[in-house]
């Protein structure tokens, strides 16, 4: 009997996560498990890789499990990673040989602020696409070489091996060290030009070269494992936001998704050239598939979901994040107030890390409804000022946006974002698309489905929202915004 499911294993920050999706891109089953986070110090994040791979086996194990599958059930594997999170471990042994350091970890902030004194900025973001910033992995393997007794010497002679969370977990499956392109474009060591580790930044952050796994397309078949009981194909590597992008079946250029989680993540397709953003966003590889290597832009909100959480955990406004809708529902508009949520600064396309969270535009008739629903709509305003960026890289208008993520449930706040927009905004029926991007991948390397055009096939509406606002009014609303950002940035210096 031939397989009957592609099986994805989303490997995320706080948990581990499989999912069983049958011809369909249905979801069969899901098992999730949570795991501890590490924090030695202020601003530093850590995790335990082997933590990471019991919970992300035993999640795998349970999904076959609940739907009485056998690993012959199983077509392949597909692999979806938190991206930029560091391991280096010892090839011959498969230890970590510490902590790996997680994508939020600062540690290395002060490294990247003396590369940049150096005048190494423009050169890194020339090849890599990327800001020099510690969210990236580079950074971090040079302080584990540094602060690791005997690191550098044994990485040197291909005693270790460095990885993201995906090339670990490929490696505890089939012993094969490697990783994709998408995963590759994200340490600052990846000229995504040359598609290729590049010498000269390898120099510059010290990463001897033997460390590195090999790069291959992100729809591949890496090896198999028989760590299920049975041999199963591992066929998929891709980080999470590229595999949110592939399982939205955003495949032509200029096709954009949007994630709203605590933050938001926008990615755009751009086609086989990159772009270079003249605003403040990331060039990044988003997939190698059938020979082709395609890029997308990313812009991140810092504080998307985060804010109506805040609005429940210190304000005490509503009860329940899901409440907002109703609150917010509650008044026609916000009455002129704008919250702008700069709790850490403001991301794209404005960076500026001493601006401060705002609420503007206060009266006496202003109720705890006004201030809910302004909180709700930053989410939009924010997401639509990255959209308009996107747009002005590429030169040419976005005619839809597919969104996902936990946010894009309310549906008041889609509507606004379509209002603000001015175009449709599209909910599919699958919450989990990174890791059904994961498990497409996965199914097209080993022909569980037959083209990408399958798979447009596959994706569901669940709702579409059209704008119904005259430009005036999405002009008047934007200048608004546009003013309390103002009001944001020099709070400093006021």
């Amino acid at each position: 009997m031939a397989a009957q499911y592609v099986l994805a294993l989303d490997q995320g920050t706080t948990s581990s996560k499989s999912i069983l999706f049958d011809r369909e891109g249905a979801i069969v089953a899901v098992a999730q498990q949570e795991f501890a986070q590490h924090y030695p110090q202020p601003g530093w994040v850590e995790h335990d890789p082997e933590e990471i791979w019991r919970t992300q086996l035993a999640t795998a194990q349970a999904v076959l499990a609940q739907a009485s599958a056998s690993p012959s059930d199983v077509a392949a594997i597909g692999i979806t990673n938190q991206r930029e999170t560091t391991v280096v471990w010892d090839r011959a042994t498969g230890l970590p040989v510490h902590k790996a350091i997680v994508w939020q970890c600062r540690r290395t902030a002060d490294l990247c602020e003396q590369l940049k004194a150096s005048g190494l900025e423009g050169e890194f973001r020339a090849r890599t696409g990327l800001v020099l910033d510690a969210y990236f992995s580079g950074t971090k393997v040079k302080w584990l070489l540094d602060h690791v007794p005997g690191a550098r010497e044994r990485a040197s002679q291909g005693a270790l091996c460095f990885g993201t969370i995906d090339s670990w977990l490929l490696f505890k499956l089939t012993g094969v060290h490697a990783t994709d392109y998408s995963n590759a474009s994200r340490t600052l060591l990846f000229n995504i030009h040359d598609r290729a580790w590049d010498p000269v930044l390898l120099k510059h952050l010290e990463v001897p070269a033997p460390m590195l796994p090999a790069v291959h397309p992100t729809s591949h078949v890496y090896g198999s494992t028989t760590a299920l009981g049975g041999e199963i194909p591992v066929a998929a590597l891709v980080g999470d936001q590229q595999g949110a992008l592939f399982g939205q079946a955003a495949f032509e250029r200029n096709e954009c998704k949007n994630t709203y989680g605590t933050g938001c993540f926008l990615l755009m397709n751009t086609g086989e050239k990159p772009v270079a953003s003249r605003n403040g966003l990331l060039t990044t590889i988003a997939w190698g598939l059938d020979g082709r290597v395609e890029y997308a832009l990313e812009g991140s909100v810092f504080v998307g979901g985060a804010v109506i959480q805040w609005l429940r955990d210190e304000l005490k406004l509503i009860a329940t994040a899901a409440e907002s809708e109703a609150v917010a529902a509650q008044v026609p508009d916000s009455g002129g107030v704008y919250l702008v949520p700069a709790f850490v600064g403001l991301g794209a396309p404005h960076w500026d890390m001493r601006a401060r969270g705002t609420i503007t535009g206060l009266t006496r008739g202003t109720k705890r409804a006004h201030l809910v629903r302004a909180a709700l709509e930053s989410i939009a305003f924010q997401s639509s000022e990255v959209l308009r960026a996107m747009e002005s890289d590429t030169e040419s208008p976005i005619r839809q946006l597919r969104v996902d993520g936990g946010a894009s449930a309310n549906n008041l706040l889609m509507q606004y974002q379509a209002d603000l927009l001015g175009i449709p905004i599209l909910r599919g029926r699958t919450v989990e698309t990174t890791a059904l991007g994961a498990a497409f991948l996965a199914g097209l390397a080993v022909k569980f489905w037959a083209n990408a055009a399958a798979l447009r096939a596959l994706w569901k509406l669940d709702r579409r929202f059209d704008p119904v606002w005259e430009a005036v009014r999405r002009a008047g609303a934007l200048a608004g915004w546009s003013g309390a950002v103002r009001q944001t940035k020099s709070w400093e210096s006021q």
